[in-house]
């Protein structure tokens, strides 16, 4: 098998922790009672959960450096057509995942979302890797951060990294229209933007070349030079960010430095740990849970919602959701915000003990 087809177990376990990450920040008991660290920054900044959607990205990459190895990098008509036939899919899952359970008209559906990102992202760096090899890949990126940064500058007016007034809200808002759009900052604004997407492209990009990385040479090596590189961009994102923001929101280009940084380096803890050491047996349940990622994702949110339609009795002649029921029951024995991280936990194991059972009859669900 050549050094391209072999998988890494710590590209497996980084996949694993990015989908529990998810669905640890994604499922609380209530959302009024959160620790801060996994709740998002809220608007400049990066907090643990900042993390979480930049790891899933920079698992899509990873995920690419193999599967497109397998055809030697080589672009053909198979292979694009290929590359658009996921990125649509995941792009019309995200669009009815947003409208589930479809009890809004079809002018309401918000039409960004993380699939949809993660599919246009993906596109979009696919191309990148198929046509741009080598150097002139990573040119490509450092334009692309550049160019969004101009964009971001040059059309934000006088306040161009506010949440009123930048350029990605201008675009969407014209593009898409508010009712389109994530209301959850109390205006419309939506952090999957179309424009936003440009430097998420990066993002896929930095796991791509993580992966590359993690195959050059001894293994101890690569943790070398992944420990190197992730210095060096968490460093280029903290100096950046005295003139461009760290904000996930607006996926600025210094955020993208930054948590790619945090990205690389965790990777290269990772192997050290399970490649060079070899400890696998550490990190066996996260490579279990990264078998069928995209998959779980959007089996959790399906749930969660549902969970949230599903009507019980209070106990006091009214109705609640089973959801707010389940949490209730949990203050019995927990504080308010130990009983909503109890919650998430639980969603966790749920769905890994759902990826194992996947995971021991040898299916594998692709999109």
């Amino acid at each position: 098998m050549s050094a391209v087809a072999q998988r890494s177990v710590a590209l497996d376990v980084f996949r694993g922790i990015a989908i529990a990450g998810m669905i640890l920040v994604n499922t609380p008991g209530s959302w009024s009672h959160v620790y801060s660290p996994l709740l998002h920054a809220s608007w400049h900044g990066c907090t643990p959960t900042d993390l979480v959607f930049p790891f899933f990205l920079f698992a899509t990459g990873a995920g690419m450096f193999f599967s497109f190895g397998r055809q030697q990098f080589r672009p053909s008509a198979t292979l694009l057509l290929s590359v658009a036939r996921r990125s649509a899919l995941l792009v019309l899952i995200g669009i009815l995942l947003n409208a589930y359970p479809f009890t809004e008209s079809l002018s309401q559906w918000r039409l960004p979302g993380v699939l949809q990102r993660i599919g246009l992202a993906y596109a979009g760096a696919a191309l990148l890797v198929l046509y741009c090899p080598g150097r002139l890949r990573l040119l490509a990126c450092a334009a692309l951060l550049l160019l969004y940064w101009w964009m971001l500058w040059a059309f934000g007016g006088s306040a161009p990294y506010s949440l009123e007034g930048n350029v990605v809200r201008q675009v969407d808002l014209a593009v898409l229209g508010s009712a389109h759009l994530w209301q959850g900052m109390g205006l419309a604004f939506d952090p999957e933007g179309i424009l936003s997407t440009l430097p998420a492209i990066v993002s896929v990009i930095a796991g791509f070349e993580g992966a590359r990385l993690s195959r050059m040479g001894s293994r101890l090596r690569a943790v070398a030079l992944l420990t190197c590189a992730g210095v060096v961009a968490v460093g280029l994102g903290m100096l950046w960010h005295q003139w461009l923001p760290i904000n996930k929101a607006l996926w600025t280009g210094s955020y993208v430095l930054y948590t790619t940084g945090i990205c690389w380096l965790s990777l290269a803890a990772l192997a050290l740990v399970l490649d060079v050491i070899g400890l696998r047996i550490v990190g066996r349940p996260f490579e279990i849970y990264g078998t069928n990622p995209l998959f779980i994702y959007i089996l959790s949110i399906i749930e969660a919602r549902t969970l949230w339609l599903i009507q019980v009795s209070d106990g006091a002649g009214g109705k609640t959701s089973l959801y707010q029921w389940l949490y209730q029951q949990l203050l019995v024995v927990a504080s308010p915000l130990n009983a909503s991280l109890i919650f998430a936990l639980a969603h966790v194991v749920l769905f890994w003990l759902l990826s194992w059972a996947l995971y021991r009859r040898g299916i594998v669900i692709k999109l």
